[in-house]
C-alpha cells in the first residue's frame, strides 16, 4: 500500500496561505504608535525586508543581524525582526533559523487569531520535513486546535505513521468515515497488515473495492474469502468464479475451463457455453495444445443445453412433485442463464418456499444473482442484503452488492 506523499514545503506553505513577510516598517499595521520602532532598528529591518522582497534572502538574514545588535529592543521590535527572519529564512531554506524564529513569533502573543494557524502549520511542516515527528505532532495538534485544516490532519496521520504510532494513525484514519480518500484507506490497510488485524484489513479492503474499484483490490478480497476458515469451496467456488468473470479477473485457460465444467455440473449448460465463448473471445481458449479439449467442452455444453430443453418440462414436473428444492433452484438459475428470466425466477421462488434446501443461504445468494442476471437490480440488491451464512455466502452476497453498485 502506498504512503502519503508530502508536497514540497514551498507548495505546502502556499497551500495553507502562508505569507510570513511583514509589511515594510512604517506601513506595518502591527507596529502601533505606542510600540514605535526606533530608527536604529527600523533602518536595517526595512533594508532586510526589501532584500527579501527582491529574493535576496541570505543577504536579508545578514542584514537582520545589524538589527539584532541594537540594545534595549522593545518587544515589538523583537517581534518585527523575528517575523521578517521567518520569511527570509524559509525562502533561503534555512530551516533551523526559520524554526527558532517561528517559535519566537508564535510565543510572542502578537499574532492575530487569523494568522496564528498559518504560522503554526508552517512550523509543523518544517519539523515534519526534518523528520522530527514528535515535534511535528505537537505543533500539528496545536494548529488543529485553532483550525481544523484537512492538510494538517493528513500530516498528523503521516507523522503518526512515520513515527511508528500505528494505533494513533489508525484512529485518525477511521475517524474520517465516509470522507476517507483512497490514499487514506490504503494507509489504514497497510497499518492493519502491520498489526496483523486481518478482520480490519478485510473491512478496509472492502471499502476500497466498493469506493475505488480496481482489479488489485478485488483479487485480494476474493483470495481472502476463499481462504477463510470454513469457506464452502465445494459449493461456492463457482460463485467466486462468477464474480471474477464479472470483474474481468478470469485470464487463464484453466480458469475458464474450471468455471464452465462447474456450470455443467450444476446443471447450467447455458452458463457453461457463455463462459467458453468468452474464453474464446479473450484468446484464452481455442489455441495451443488443448484447443481440441476446449472445443469438446464447447460441444458438450451445446449438446447438454439442447437435451435439457427437450426434457425440461418433464423434469420440472418431477422436481416439483418430489419437492426437490435444490435441483429445482438449479433449474431455475439455468433458465435465467438462457434468457428465460421470469420462468426461471418463479422456479427459484418455489424452491425457496419448499423450505427443504440443503444450503438455504446459498440458495438465497443464487436467487439474488439470478434476479440481477434477469435485469431486476433493485430486487437483487434486496435479496442479497438478506443473505447470511458462515461459509462465505454472506461475504459473496456483500461483494456482489458492491459490484452491482460500483461496477468495474
Amino acid at each position: 500500500m502506498p504512503k502519503f506523499r508530502l508536497a514540497h514545503l514551498g507548495l505546502v506553505m502556499a497551500a495553507i496561505g502562508f505569507n510570513a513577510a511583514a509589511p515594510l516598517v512604517g506601513l506595518s499595521s502591527v507596529a502601533h504608535a505606542a510600540d514605535a520602532i526606533r530608527a536604529e532598528v527600523g533602518k536595517p529591518l526595512q533594508e532586510a525586508q526589501k532584500l527579501a522582497q527582491a529574493g535576496k534572502n541570505k543577504e536579508a538574514l545578514a542584514k537582520l543581524k545589524e538589527a539584532d545588535a541594537v540594545g534595549g529592543k522593545s518587544d515589538n521590535e523583537k517581534y518585527m525582526i523575528e517575523r521578517t527572519r521567518v520569511s527570509a529564512a524559509m525562502a533561503a531554506g534555512d530551516n533551523d533559523t526559520a524554526v527558532k524564529a517561528l517559535e519566537t513569533v508564535l510565543n510572542s502573543g502578537r499574532l492575530s487569531a487569523a494568522e496564528t494557524p498559518k504560522f503554526t502549520q508552517a512550523l509543523a511542516s518544517i519539523y515534519y520535513r526534518a523528520k522530527d515527528y514528535p515535534k511535528a505532532i505537537t505543533w500539528i495538534q496545536r494548529s488543529l486546535k485553532d483550525s481544523n485544516d484537512g492538510q494538517m490532519r493528513q500530516l498528523l496521520i503521516q507523522s503518526y505513521y512515520q513515527s511508528g504510532k500505528y494505533a494513533e494513525a489508525a484512529k485518525e484514519l477511521q475517524a474520517q468515515g465516509g470522507r476517507a480518500s483512497e490514499e487514506s484507506l490504503q494507509m489504514l490497510a497497510n497499518i492493519q497488515l502491520k498489526q496483523n488485524d486481518k478482520a480490519g484489513y478485510v473491512n478496509t479492503l472492502e471499502k476500497l473495492a466498493a469506493s475505488y474499484p480496481k482489479t488489485s483490490y478485488w483479487a485480494d478480497l476474493l483470495n481472502r474469502v476463499v481462504g477463510k476458515p470454513g469457506f464452502s469451496s465445494s459449493t461456492l467456488n463457482l460463485d467466486v468464479l462468477r464474480l471474477k468473470l464479472a470483474l474481468g479477473l478470469l485470464a487463464k485457460p484453466g480458469e475458464y475451463m474450471e468455471m464452465s465444467q462447474l456450470s455443467l455440473q450444476s446443471g447450467n449448460p447455458a452458463e457453461a457455453l457463455k463462459v467458453v465463448e468468452q474464453g474464446y473471445k479473450k484468446g484464452a481458449l481455442g489455441t495451443g495444445a488443448d484447443a481440441g479439449r476446449h472445443q469438446r467442452l464447447k460441444d458438450l455444453a451445446v449438446k447438454t443445453q439442447a437435451d435439457n430443453a427437450k426434457a425440461q418440462a418433464t423434469q420440472e414436473a418431477e422436481l416439483i412433485k418430489n419437492k426437490d428444492a435444490d435441483a429445482l433452484a438449479n433449474m431455475g438459475f439455468a433458465l435465467v442463464s438462457e434468457g428465460k428470466g421470469d420462468q426461471g425466477l418463479k422456479l427459484i421462488e418455489q424452491a425457496i418456499k419448499f423450505g427443504s434446501a440443503k444450503r438455504p443461504e446459498e440458495m438465497k445468494l443464487h436467487f439474488g444473482l439470478a434476479q440481477f442476471n434477469a435485469g431486476k437490480k433493485a430486487a437483487a440488491l434486496s435479496t442479497l442484503k438478506g443473505v447470511k451464512g458462515e461459509h462465505g455466502e454472506a461475504e459473496l452476497a456483500r461483494y456482489w452488492t458492491m459490484y452491482i453498485n460500483h461496477p468495474m
